[in-house]
């Protein structure tokens, strides 16, 4: 596997950034990709970021943090307030990540379905150290947001309020890296240009930062977001509209390129794997997990096994043509 420096690849692109957009390496680069074997048409292959995270958690939510944390620090903010259901793997990876590096953690938490997942997260974050506040509904913690802003104000210092997942315009920095790592791979021969990928989408923050990043990086490759949030607006003009939200950030900072003209038919989104609702389990994505599961790749069934029960879907549909088509595995268990 070719080897990636341990400071950000985003830094060395625009170097004009180091000095104005802070960033804190917290996992091990580049995460892994092989072939999947799960009985598609085309090749099929998957970014393993599962793997990423150097203590406590994985998955997708660290690549976010580590342009999150260091911007907590540089508003002066030992407090980050956020929002997530009941299982949320992005709080739990803000506890633990933002505790070893002095951020404290709010939690604001909507419920969802309880299943053995989910008892498993309560546990997890009940020990991670954050202050949990169960609002229960998002009118409830919509209604109760000022009131947790203020409670949790040390003295001058305020709390650095994050949307749910961490999906504001720094979060999705996260996979601009994250794209820009995968061009790495490609051009050191670890793979062909996909033709797509294929991720799970339940705040925005990831498929926005591919969508920007592999722009910057020049690759053709088309996301496919498969969304499994309904409380959230994830189609492509949101999901466009944070992208181009990163850029201007960028741009805010100091970045000089030229504008990618990002729009929302540069993206494809899909509510079809949903089923009832967030955290409801679905037969096909059950499905899709044992699949993987042979192939021993672990899944779970509120994000990752509806996107890949969705990719399995749309190869039969020809929807990729000969591929290759690129899984990414946001999951992060530990």
């Amino acid at each position: 596997m070719a080897d990636v420096p341990t400071d950000s690849l985003l830094h060395q692109r625009f170097p004009e950034l180091a000095d104005t957009l802070p960033y804190l390496r917290l996992g091990t680069a580049p995460t892994p990709i092989r072939p999947l074997d799960v009985g598609t048409g085309v090749r099929l292959w998957c970014k393993d970021d599962s793997a990423y995270g150097d203590g406590g958690w994985g998955g997708n939510k660290v690549r976010k943090l580590e342009w999150l944390l260091p911007e907590a620090h540089r508003r002066g903010a030992r407090t980050i307030l956020t929002v997530g259901g009941t299982g949320t793997n992005w709080g739990l990876a803000t506890a633990l990540y933002g505790r070893a590096h002095g951020i404290g953690t709010v939690l604001a938490l909507v419920d969802q379905p309880v299943d053995e997942h989910v008892r498993a997260q309560l546990e997890r974050l009940a020990n991670s150290g954050a202050t949990l506040h169960f609002t229960h509904t998002k009118r409830q913690t919509l209604l109760r947001a000022p009131w947790l802003y203020l409670r949790h104000t040390l003295g001058r210092k305020r709390p650095y309020f994050l949307p749910v997942g961490g999906s504001s315009p720094i979060g999705a920095l996260g996979y601009v890296e994250g794209a820009l790592e995968l061009a790495a791979q490609i051009d050191a021969g670890i793979l062909a240009e996909p033709s797509h990928i294929v991720t799970a989408v339940g705040s925005g923050g990831t498929a926005a930062g591919l969508a920007l990043g592999l722009r910057l990086a020049g690759l053709r490759t088309r996301v496919i977001g498969v969304v499994v949030n309904d409380s959230l607006p994830l189609d492509a003009a949101h999901i466009i509209g944070l992208a181009q939200r990163a850029e201007r950030l960028l741009r805010s900072r100091g970045a000089r390129f030229a504008p990618t003209g990002l729009r929302p038919a540069d993206v494809t989104m899909t509510t079809d794997w949903l089923g009832p609702g967030y955290g409801h389990p679905t037969p096909a994505a059950a499905a899709a997990a044992n699949r993987a599961a042979h192939d021993g790749l672990r899944l779970e069934p509120v994000y990752t096994a509806k996107a890949l029960a969705a990719l399995l879907h749309l190869d039969t549909t020809g929807e990729f043509g000969t591929g290759p088509v690129l899984f990414l595995n946001t999951y992060g268990p530990r």
